[in-house]
């Protein structure tokens, strides 16, 4: 069968164990058999670390696509790097974010199996060689790369494909060679040297930081791979081993490379590189093969995130690899040229090659001309991506560009963290929606059914004891469990507005203080989410977080009405808590900055109701449930467009707004920080004087929206019907979806829904 290979530097895929027992069908023995040594399975599964190797959404997508192609029955591979440490651990000490060492690999990990039989060598720096016999890359250092492979269960397939991570070995005779010889122990210390390029995932979600390690691990996996991709194609029986085999002509038929962003974008100059040096295949011949084969997705249109690989970096890392670009740029160039003669501006604007002060490599731009697909992450991106990022590359290809809406496995994102959510389902509808989530729809049937709603109600509450008791248990805080649960986790970052909800915190706040005999609907407001080290301004959103919680949560006269907790160290383990007990979901980015957002879609599947933009998949989350089952609220990306035309003005709803400009002058005086009153100076400098993501803006919509909430959340049946239509709604947000559309359209592949017989059985 063709082989997918899924190319990332990151894949966040948290514990291992109850989904291993999930997909196999063995969870109610475990469970069972640990019950009776005297255990409790879920003290077991506590005890695990999260491999925490990714960042945010990207990562976690990654994670999400191999659970659906096993699931799938796809023969697909996941490649990445086994970094030793993986996303820090975040400590909040005197209200601001400390970073520790994720350790994640000290007690042994049991779920890899080292494959030293396969390491392969990586190369970097030396020269490059023009000699009649072709092309050479010499005097380079090696590296090796040791792959460690985990299993991948389908879901009660009896599939099992594979995750292969590569970590990072000096050879034996490294730095020993005839001009080092002496100094022996520095030789061997300096192993370490090499080693240091799996030791840790750069912990940056949308920032792109040119560092010359993080270019050496982008390299370092793809080189790896490509080499372990080819062995393959040449052992399998369309292999070499047969004179005709020699052949690379049916490549792009056996394999399929997808690129998780332009982190792996290096795979086509070094396919380039093995089929033309190596393989002496011919250039034009060896271009098409490339393009056939690889396929590109885009996550994020912040300029910001795109990568931008300064020439000088590349010019002594991977001096071939620069050869190589600026040959593919020019033929590229060449053929923009002959299209539209005369327009020197094209030119530059598509060029891969940035010229400046800094001449720079734009990874997308070569990512988009080397790849036969390239695809966003929900509608409303790819039309972006079409109309605006790529707009030059669309109109020269626009069969290339596609759309694929993310999803999210339902196996850990519905039976795994919410079972009892997942039995009142089954009860309904059957089993089946487990692997085909569009059967949710069977629910709508249901939506009246009073013992169905108040089984939805009964699980919900439920869950949100068990997460209070947890809350309780590990953080020492206590809160009315028959609050709203009002959440808002995902990775710290202007964007995502975590500022608009600390204001719609203060707002309630000072509602409460003015008029304490009123009736307030309660709410806890939970944020949670890292920030990268060396993000200030997210930093300084942290701090206010939990200096607003500081104020407010001990305040005699808001009692249990209003709590604002920051959840410390969100990350997968803390995610698949946190969800199910979830009443109202916040997906509130400036409309037309998230890509996506996958988040948005556990909450929609496990019962909560989302206040948002139309940002991201929310907008296809409102068109499958209807805009009236979603708290829709602000400008749309015409509105953000036309009020950048205009120039946004801060200062006008600052004047115009009391309770906002009441809300931002507590911040600035100190109301909130009086211990550092200047503490805050710099979030209220952005927000008055440059906010790229117009927080102000959406302010008056957005609270007049969250009274609405409020509203729904007094008529409890009410608000019960609307998260069964939510549910009901949400089957279209499966990976194992979108997982599909990437097989049929980008890779040429069918999946099956054939369960192997198990390894007990004989095969046909």
């Amino acid at each position: 069968p063709q082989r997918i290979y899924y190319l990332s530097l990151e894949f966040y895929m948290g514990r291992t164990l109850q989904n291993t027992m999930v997909n196999l069908g063995l969870q109610n023995a475990c469970d069972e058999a640990i019950y009776q040594l005297g255990l409790d399975l879920e003290e077991l599964e506590e005890i695990e670390e999260d491999a925490g190797l990714g960042n945010g959404g990207l990562g976690r997508l990654a994670a999400c696509f191999l659970d659906s192609m096993a699931t799938l029955g796809l023969a697909a591979y996941g490649y990445g790097i086994r970094y030793e440490f993986g996303i820090f651990n975040q400590k909040i000490v005197n209200g601001w974010q400390v970073e520790e060492a994720d350790d994640w690999l000290r007690y042994g990990n049991p779920w890899e199996k080292a494959r030293p039989e396969y390491m392969l060598p990586v190369h970097f720096y030396g020269r490059v060689e023009h000699t009649p016999e072709g092309v050479k890359w010499i005097d380079t250092q090696v590296v090796l790369a040791m792959p460690y492979d985990t299993p991948v269960p389908g879901y009660k397939n009896n599939t099992v494909n594979t995750m292969r991570l590569w970590s990072a070995k000096a050879p034996n005779d490294f730095n020993l060679q005839e001009f080092n010889v002496g100094d022996y122990i520095e030789a061997v210390l300096d192993r370490n040297l090499a080693e240091n390029i799996s030791r840790v995932l750069y912990p940056n979600d949308n920032f792109f930081e040119g560092k010359e390690l993080r270019l050496k691990q982008e390299y370092f996996v793809v080189a790896a791979t490509l080499q372990d991709i080819i062995r393959r194609f040449k052992s399998s029986k369309f292999g070499c081993r047969d004179p005709v085999r020699t052949s690379f002509e049916t490549f792009p038929d056996k394999v399929a490379i997808q690129l998780n962003d332009t982190h792996p974008a290096l795979s086509i100059p070094e396919l380039m590189r093995i089929l033309v040096d190596v393989e002496k295949v011919d250039w034009d011949k060896a271009w098409e093969i490339t393009k056939q084969t690889c396929a590109y997705t885009n996550h994020t249109v912040l300029p910001e995130a795109l990568e931008r690989w300064p020439v000088s970096m590349f010019e002594k890392l991977l001096p071939r690899h620069l050869e190589i670009i600026y040959a593919l740029n020019q033929m590229h160039l060449d053929r923009v040229a002959a299209l539209y003669p005369g327009d020197i501006d094209r030119l530059r604007r598509m060029s891969v090659i940035e010229e400046g002060d800094c001449k720079r490599i734009n990874m997308a731009h070569l990512c988009v001309i080397g790849s036969h697909a390239v695809n966003g992450v929900a509608r409303i991106h790819s039309d972006i991506v079409k109309n605006s990022v790529f707009k030059d590359f669309y109109e020269l290809e626009p069969e290339k560009f596609q759309n694929k809406t993310n999803g999210i496995t339902p196996r850990r994102w519905l039976l795994l963290c919410n079972p009892g959510l997942a039995d009142v389902i089954a009860e309904k509808i059957g089993e089946g929606f487990v692997t085909d989530l569009s059967q949710l729809k069977k629910l709508l049937d249901f939506i009246n059914n009073e013992t169905f709603i108040r089984d939805v109600a009964k699980v919900k509450q439920e869950n949100k004891l068990k997460f209070s008791a947890y809350l309780e248990e590990q953080y020492k805080v206590k809160i009315n469990p028959s609050s709203m649960f009002d959440v808002q986790v995902k990775r710290i970052h202007e964007y995502k507005r975590q500022l608009l909800n600390c204001l719609h915190a203060i707002t309630l706040y000072n509602r409460i203080r003015s008029d304490p005999s009123k009736s307030f609907v309660p709410r806890t407001i939970m944020i949670g989410g890292k920030a990268a080290p060396g993000y200030h301004m997210a930093k300084m959103i942290i701090k206010l977080i939990t200096s607003i919680g500081e104020v407010i949560n001990n305040d005699p006269y808001v009692g249990d009405k209003l709590k604002v907790i920051f959840l410390e160290n969100y990350r997968v383990s803390l995610a698949e808590k946190v969800i199910p007990a979830a009443d109202l979901s916040q997906q509130i980015s400036t409309a037309g900055t998230e890509a996506s957002g996958t988040g948005n879609m556990k909450f929609m599947l496990n019962g909560a109701l989302t206040i948002g933009t139309m940002d991201g998949a929310n907008v296809e989350m409102a068109e499958e449930a209807g805009e009236e089952n979603l708290f829709i609220f602000g400008m749309r990306v015409e509105d953000v467009e036309a009020l950048d035309r205009q120039g946004y003005n801060a200062l006008e709803y600052y004047e115009r707004l009391p309770e906002l400009r009441q809300a931002i002058d507590q911040i600035s005086s100190g109301f909130f920080s009086p211990r550092d009153p200047g503490c805050f100076r710099d979030i209220v400098n952005m927000l008055m004087h440059h906010d790229r993501f117009k927080v102000f803006a959406d302010y008056e919509a957005y609270i007049k929206c969250q009274g609405q909430v409020d509203q729904l959340f007094m008529d409890p049946r009410e608000w019960t019907k609307k998260v069964i239509r939510n549910i009901a709604c949400s089957g279209k947000f499966s990976s194992d979806r979108t997982i599909t559309e990437y097989a049929r359209e980008i890779w040429g592949v069918e999946p099956s829904s054939t369960k192997i017989p198990p390894p007990n059985l004989p095969r046909d």
